[in-house]
């Protein structure tokens, strides 16, 4: 691989934009098909192009596997602290309305929810890129031991 210049080049310069195209998704997971999960997917899929093309123990000094192993519980840490915060605030398991000050008791605070489902939505593009990554490390790094 070390020959192809061209591929090397154009994907320097496709990745940022894989990347810049996963917070698309994520952002306009409210309006549009898309979400945590599939921002999750494409951001590993850029790491995984990354690893394609460069080798994968240049990709590895770029993302650590040790960092990628941090990633994938404090994911799920996030999205249950949301959980658990709610249930604090006397609602239910995610019941994201409790994690807002509301001015005008017995009208719905949007905005609460939209905190409380950005922050569920980041939980998951933490784990589900970070766990993609750890099987493509693991399968990728099997016949360099």
């Amino acid at each position: 691989m070390r020959l192809d210049v061209i591929l090397r080049i154009v994907s320097k310069s496709l990745i940022p934009f894989m990347l810049i195209f996963a917070l698309y998704v994520h952002f306009h997971g409210d309006f549009s098909p898309g979400g945590g999960f599939q921002a999750g997917a494409i951001i590993a899929a850029a790491i995984v192009f990354h690893a394609l093309v460069f080798g994968l123990s240049s990709t590895q000094k770029m993302v650590p596997p040790r960092f990628v192993e941090i990633l994938m519980p404090l994911g799920v840490m996030i999205f249950a602290g949301v959980g658990v915060i709610a249930m604090l605030l006397g609602e239910n398991f995610l019941g994201y309305y409790a994690l807002g000050h509301n001015p005008h008791p017995g009208h719905i605070n949007y905005h609460a929810q939209e905190r409380g489902v950005f922050w569920v939505e980041v939980g998951v593009i933490m784990t589900v890129s970070s766990t993609f990554v750890t099987i493509f490390y693991a399968f990728a790094g099997r016949g360099r031991k």
